[in-house]
Protein backbone atom coordinates (compact mmCIF):
# COMPACT_ATOMS: atom_id res chain seq x y z
CA UNK A 1 0.00 0.00 0.00
CA UNK A 2 1.06 3.50 -0.86
CA UNK A 3 -0.15 7.04 -0.35
CA UNK A 4 -1.08 9.25 -3.41
CA UNK A 5 2.56 10.25 -3.70
CA UNK A 6 3.83 6.28 -4.04
CA UNK A 7 5.25 6.98 -0.53
CA UNK A 8 5.47 3.80 1.56
CA UNK A 9 3.31 4.98 5.00
CA UNK A 10 5.65 3.09 6.86
CA UNK A 11 9.20 2.08 5.76
CA UNK A 12 10.42 -1.46 6.60
CA UNK A 13 12.80 -0.81 9.27
CA UNK A 14 10.07 1.04 11.62
CA UNK A 15 8.16 -2.37 10.78
CA UNK A 16 10.69 -4.53 12.08
CA UNK A 17 11.12 -2.00 14.87
CA UNK A 18 7.41 -2.37 15.70
CA UNK A 19 7.33 -5.97 14.85
CA UNK A 20 10.39 -7.05 17.44
CA UNK A 21 8.26 -5.03 19.82
CA UNK A 22 5.28 -6.71 19.10
CA UNK A 23 6.83 -10.07 20.29
CA UNK A 24 5.01 -12.32 18.18
CA UNK A 25 6.40 -15.87 18.80
CA UNK A 26 9.01 -17.40 15.47
CA UNK A 27 5.86 -20.10 15.31
CA UNK A 28 3.52 -17.40 13.87
CA UNK A 29 5.95 -17.30 10.88
CA UNK A 30 4.66 -13.56 10.63
CA UNK A 31 7.01 -11.39 8.44
CA UNK A 32 8.23 -7.62 8.29
CA UNK A 33 6.80 -7.03 4.93
CA UNK A 34 3.20 -8.56 6.18
CA UNK A 35 3.21 -6.31 9.12
CA UNK A 36 4.35 -3.62 7.20
CA UNK A 37 1.08 -4.07 4.97
CA UNK A 38 -1.24 -4.48 8.07
CA UNK A 39 0.50 -1.09 9.64
CA UNK A 40 -0.21 1.26 6.44
CA UNK A 41 -3.89 -0.43 6.16
CA UNK A 42 -4.18 0.98 10.19
CA UNK A 43 -2.91 4.20 9.43
CA UNK A 44 -4.65 4.64 6.27
CA UNK A 45 -8.15 3.59 7.79
CA UNK A 46 -7.06 6.70 10.79
CA UNK A 47 -5.25 9.40 8.62
CA UNK A 48 -6.73 8.87 5.06
CA UNK A 49 -4.27 8.58 1.98
CA UNK A 50 -3.54 12.48 2.15
CA UNK A 51 -5.01 15.85 2.62
CA UNK A 52 -6.29 17.94 0.01
CA UNK A 53 -2.79 19.81 -0.24
CA UNK A 54 -1.30 16.60 -0.80
CA UNK A 55 0.28 15.87 2.49
CA UNK A 56 1.52 12.37 2.93
CA UNK A 57 0.33 10.18 4.83
CA UNK A 58 3.02 9.43 7.02
CA UNK A 59 3.01 12.91 8.01
CA UNK A 60 0.31 12.52 9.91
CA UNK A 61 1.11 8.75 10.83
CA UNK A 62 4.04 9.54 12.89
CA UNK A 63 5.77 6.91 15.08
CA UNK A 64 3.76 8.36 18.29
CA UNK A 65 0.98 6.78 16.64
CA UNK A 66 2.10 3.46 16.10
CA UNK A 67 3.48 3.11 19.34
CA UNK A 68 0.21 3.53 20.64
CA UNK A 69 -1.03 0.56 18.75
CA UNK A 70 -2.03 -2.59 20.10
CA UNK A 71 0.84 -4.18 18.94
CA UNK A 72 0.43 -7.83 20.45
CA UNK A 73 -3.01 -7.69 18.91
CA UNK A 74 -2.15 -6.34 15.57
CA UNK A 75 0.65 -9.06 15.11
CA UNK A 76 -1.99 -12.02 16.22
CA UNK A 77 -4.80 -11.22 13.76
CA UNK A 78 -1.61 -10.37 11.00
CA UNK A 79 -0.96 -13.95 11.28
CA UNK A 80 -4.31 -15.22 11.77
CA UNK A 81 -5.58 -13.49 8.54
CA UNK A 82 -2.10 -15.10 6.45
CA UNK A 83 -3.37 -18.46 7.44
CA UNK A 84 -1.13 -19.45 10.24
CA UNK A 85 -1.85 -22.57 12.25
CA UNK A 86 0.07 -21.60 14.79
CA UNK A 87 -1.23 -18.26 15.45
CA UNK A 88 -5.00 -20.12 14.96
CA UNK A 89 -4.51 -21.92 17.78
CA UNK A 90 -3.62 -19.48 20.49
CA UNK A 91 -6.39 -17.01 18.99
CA UNK A 92 -8.56 -20.09 19.88
CA UNK A 93 -7.25 -20.78 22.76
CA UNK A 94 -6.79 -17.26 24.50
CA UNK A 95 -10.05 -16.04 23.17
CA UNK A 96 -12.76 -18.64 22.55
CA UNK A 97 -14.17 -18.63 26.29
CA UNK A 98 -14.02 -14.98 26.10
CA UNK A 99 -16.42 -14.78 22.83
CA UNK A 100 -18.29 -17.49 24.17
CA UNK A 101 -19.37 -15.24 27.54
CA UNK A 102 -19.87 -12.29 25.31
CA UNK A 103 -22.18 -14.30 22.76
CA UNK A 104 -24.37 -15.29 25.44
CA UNK A 105 -24.11 -12.07 26.90
CA UNK A 106 -25.66 -10.95 24.12
CA UNK A 107 -27.76 -13.07 22.29
CA UNK A 108 -28.84 -15.63 25.73
CA UNK A 109 -28.21 -19.31 25.55
CA UNK A 110 -30.11 -20.36 22.96
CA UNK A 111 -28.36 -18.25 20.39
CA UNK A 112 -24.65 -17.95 21.82
CA UNK A 113 -22.74 -21.14 20.02
CA UNK A 114 -24.17 -20.13 16.43
CA UNK A 115 -23.70 -16.06 17.24
CA UNK A 116 -19.89 -17.44 18.53
CA UNK A 117 -19.47 -20.02 15.77
CA UNK A 118 -20.24 -18.16 12.64
CA UNK A 119 -17.73 -15.31 13.36
CA UNK A 120 -14.96 -17.94 13.87
CA UNK A 121 -15.85 -18.62 10.17
CA UNK A 122 -15.94 -14.97 9.28
CA UNK A 123 -11.96 -14.66 10.82
CA UNK A 124 -10.78 -17.41 9.26
CA UNK A 125 -12.28 -16.01 5.97
CA UNK A 126 -15.06 -17.58 3.94
CA UNK A 127 -15.32 -15.11 1.28
CA UNK A 128 -12.78 -14.28 -1.69
CA UNK A 129 -12.12 -11.47 -3.34
CA UNK A 130 -9.70 -11.18 -6.70
CA UNK A 131 -8.67 -15.49 -5.62
CA UNK A 132 -7.39 -14.03 -2.26
CA UNK A 133 -9.25 -15.53 0.99
CA UNK A 134 -10.40 -12.66 2.63
CA UNK A 135 -10.42 -12.60 6.58
CA UNK A 136 -12.61 -10.49 9.00
CA UNK A 137 -8.81 -9.79 10.73
CA UNK A 138 -8.24 -7.39 8.37
CA UNK A 139 -10.51 -4.98 9.56
CA UNK A 140 -8.96 -4.62 12.99
CA UNK A 141 -6.24 -1.90 13.24
CA UNK A 142 -5.09 -2.47 16.98
CA UNK A 143 -6.32 0.92 18.28
CA UNK A 144 -8.52 -0.98 20.74
CA UNK A 145 -7.77 -4.58 22.06
CA UNK A 146 -8.30 -7.05 20.29
CA UNK A 147 -11.16 -8.39 22.67
CA UNK A 148 -13.15 -5.22 22.67
CA UNK A 149 -13.37 -4.96 18.95
CA UNK A 150 -14.45 -8.99 19.36
CA UNK A 151 -17.34 -7.79 21.66
CA UNK A 152 -18.09 -5.09 19.34
CA UNK A 153 -18.36 -7.41 16.38
CA UNK A 154 -20.14 -9.50 17.60
CA UNK A 155 -22.86 -7.14 18.85
CA UNK A 156 -22.80 -6.08 15.72
CA UNK A 157 -23.53 -9.21 13.85
CA UNK A 158 -26.70 -10.08 16.34
CA UNK A 159 -27.76 -6.55 15.80
CA UNK A 160 -27.64 -7.37 12.06
CA UNK A 161 -29.27 -10.93 12.57
CA UNK A 162 -32.03 -9.09 14.15
CA UNK A 163 -32.88 -6.80 11.33
CA UNK A 164 -32.41 -9.69 8.69
CA UNK A 165 -34.70 -12.07 10.66
CA UNK A 166 -37.71 -9.49 11.58
CA UNK A 167 -37.36 -7.70 8.58
CA UNK A 168 -36.66 -4.47 10.33
CA UNK A 169 -35.68 -1.66 8.30
CA UNK A 170 -33.19 0.08 10.43
CA UNK A 171 -33.07 -0.02 14.41
CA UNK A 172 -32.06 3.67 14.34
CA UNK A 173 -34.48 5.25 12.70
CA UNK A 174 -37.47 6.43 14.94
CA UNK A 175 -37.56 10.20 14.78
CA UNK A 176 -38.03 10.63 18.59
CA UNK A 177 -36.01 7.29 20.14
CA UNK A 178 -39.45 5.52 21.00
CA UNK A 179 -40.16 1.84 19.19
CA UNK A 180 -43.53 1.91 17.32
CA UNK A 181 -44.79 -1.53 17.44
CA UNK A 182 -48.62 -1.93 16.23
CA UNK A 183 -50.68 -3.83 18.49
CA UNK A 184 -52.19 -7.38 17.49
CA UNK A 185 -55.39 -7.43 17.99
CA UNK A 186 -56.22 -10.26 19.87
CA UNK A 187 -59.15 -10.99 17.25
CA UNK A 188 -56.96 -11.64 14.29
CA UNK A 189 -57.62 -14.59 12.52
CA UNK A 190 -54.98 -17.12 11.45
CA UNK A 191 -53.43 -16.60 7.74
CA UNK A 192 -55.59 -19.93 6.42
CA UNK A 193 -52.22 -20.76 3.83
CA UNK A 194 -49.81 -20.79 6.90
CA UNK A 195 -50.68 -24.37 7.28
CA UNK A 196 -49.58 -25.14 3.55
CA UNK A 197 -46.28 -22.93 3.62
CA UNK A 198 -45.06 -24.61 6.47
CA UNK A 199 -45.61 -28.42 4.72
CA UNK A 200 -44.25 -26.59 1.75
CA UNK A 201 -41.05 -25.54 4.20
CA UNK A 202 -40.57 -28.89 5.75
CA UNK A 203 -40.47 -31.13 2.40
CA UNK A 204 -38.50 -28.83 0.71
CA UNK A 205 -35.68 -28.43 3.74
CA UNK A 206 -35.90 -32.53 4.15
CA UNK A 207 -35.47 -33.39 -0.30
CA UNK A 208 -32.59 -30.78 0.17
CA UNK A 209 -30.74 -32.09 3.39
CA UNK A 210 -31.48 -35.35 1.80
CA UNK A 211 -29.09 -34.25 -1.17
CA UNK A 212 -26.32 -33.12 1.14
CA UNK A 213 -22.90 -34.38 0.58
CA UNK A 214 -21.66 -36.99 3.39
CA UNK A 215 -19.56 -35.14 4.73
CA UNK A 216 -21.87 -31.85 5.42
CA UNK A 217 -24.51 -33.88 6.42
CA UNK A 218 -22.39 -35.14 9.05
CA UNK A 219 -20.91 -31.95 10.34
CA UNK A 220 -24.82 -30.66 10.80
CA UNK A 221 -25.69 -33.79 12.82
CA UNK A 222 -22.30 -33.36 15.19
CA UNK A 223 -23.66 -29.78 15.37
CA UNK A 224 -27.27 -29.45 16.13
CA UNK A 225 -27.83 -33.17 16.55
CA UNK A 226 -25.41 -34.44 18.89
CA UNK A 227 -24.74 -30.48 20.18
CA UNK A 228 -20.63 -31.21 19.63
CA UNK A 229 -18.40 -28.18 20.00
CA UNK A 230 -16.28 -27.54 16.95
CA UNK A 231 -12.84 -28.91 18.16
CA UNK A 232 -15.04 -32.26 19.37
CA UNK A 233 -16.37 -32.13 15.22
CA UNK A 234 -12.84 -31.54 14.45
CA UNK A 235 -11.27 -34.07 16.28
CA UNK A 236 -14.24 -36.75 14.99
CA UNK A 237 -13.22 -35.49 11.60
CA UNK A 238 -9.44 -35.03 11.19
CA UNK A 239 -10.27 -31.34 10.91
CA UNK A 240 -9.14 -27.66 12.49
CA UNK A 241 -11.94 -26.29 14.47
CA UNK A 242 -11.69 -23.24 12.03
CA UNK A 243 -12.26 -25.69 9.22
CA UNK A 244 -15.18 -27.31 10.81
CA UNK A 245 -16.64 -23.73 11.22
CA UNK A 246 -15.91 -22.69 7.85
CA UNK A 247 -17.56 -26.07 6.45
CA UNK A 248 -20.67 -25.22 9.10
CA UNK A 249 -21.13 -21.57 7.59
CA UNK A 250 -20.95 -22.66 3.87
CA UNK A 251 -23.17 -25.23 4.15
CA UNK A 252 -25.51 -23.22 6.42
CA UNK A 253 -25.48 -20.58 3.25
CA UNK A 254 -25.90 -23.20 0.82
CA UNK A 255 -28.95 -24.96 2.06
CA UNK A 256 -30.73 -21.26 2.62
CA UNK A 257 -29.93 -20.61 -1.05
CA UNK A 258 -31.11 -24.07 -2.53
CA UNK A 259 -34.18 -23.46 -0.02
CA UNK A 260 -35.05 -20.07 -1.45
CA UNK A 261 -34.46 -21.48 -4.93
CA UNK A 262 -36.37 -24.80 -4.69
CA UNK A 263 -39.57 -22.70 -3.13
CA UNK A 264 -39.47 -19.92 -5.60
CA UNK A 265 -38.55 -22.02 -9.26
CA UNK A 266 -40.25 -25.34 -8.07
CA UNK A 267 -42.94 -24.36 -6.03
CA UNK A 268 -43.55 -20.71 -7.43
CA UNK A 269 -43.96 -18.41 -4.62
CA UNK A 270 -43.51 -14.87 -5.32
CA UNK A 271 -40.63 -13.23 -3.69
CA UNK A 272 -43.81 -11.73 -0.84
CA UNK A 273 -44.94 -15.83 -0.48
CA UNK A 274 -40.79 -16.45 0.21
CA UNK A 275 -40.44 -13.81 2.85
CA UNK A 276 -43.78 -15.27 4.56
CA UNK A 277 -42.45 -18.87 4.50
CA UNK A 278 -40.03 -18.15 6.22
CA UNK A 279 -41.81 -15.76 8.83
CA UNK A 280 -44.01 -18.55 9.71
CA UNK A 281 -40.80 -21.30 10.08
CA UNK A 282 -39.39 -18.79 12.45
CA UNK A 283 -42.55 -18.33 14.45
CA UNK A 284 -43.46 -21.30 14.59
CA UNK A 285 -40.75 -24.44 13.87
CA UNK A 286 -42.58 -28.17 14.24
CA UNK A 287 -40.19 -29.93 12.64
CA UNK A 288 -38.36 -32.46 13.59
CA UNK A 289 -35.52 -32.78 11.63
CA UNK A 290 -32.87 -35.07 13.94
CA UNK A 291 -33.92 -37.89 11.44
CA UNK A 292 -32.73 -36.26 8.39
CA UNK A 293 -29.45 -35.47 9.57
CA UNK A 294 -29.05 -38.71 11.28
CA UNK A 295 -30.22 -40.51 8.05
CA UNK A 296 -27.14 -43.03 6.10
CA UNK A 297 -24.55 -41.51 8.96
CA UNK A 298 -22.58 -43.75 11.40
CA UNK A 299 -21.61 -41.48 14.08
CA UNK A 300 -19.72 -42.51 17.12
CA UNK A 301 -21.54 -43.33 20.31
CA UNK A 302 -18.41 -41.64 22.31
CA UNK A 303 -18.34 -38.51 20.18
CA UNK A 304 -19.06 -36.42 23.45
CA UNK A 305 -15.67 -38.17 25.29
Amino acid sequence: MTSSRGHRIVNIEMARKLLAKAAAPPDWQLTAEQFQITLERSATHRFGSGSAAGEPPEAKASSAYFESLRLADLALACACSAGCSAAWDHFVAQYRPELYRAARAIAGESGARELADSLYAELFGLREKEGQRKSLFDYFHGRSKLGTWLRAILAQRHVDDFRRGRKTDSLDDADDGEQHNEPVASNTAPDPEREKYLVMMQATLAAILDALAPGDRLRLAYYYVDELTLAQIGKLLGEHEATVSRKLERTRREVRQQVEAALLKERKLSEAQLRLCFEYAREQWPFDLTLRLQAGQSRPVSARD
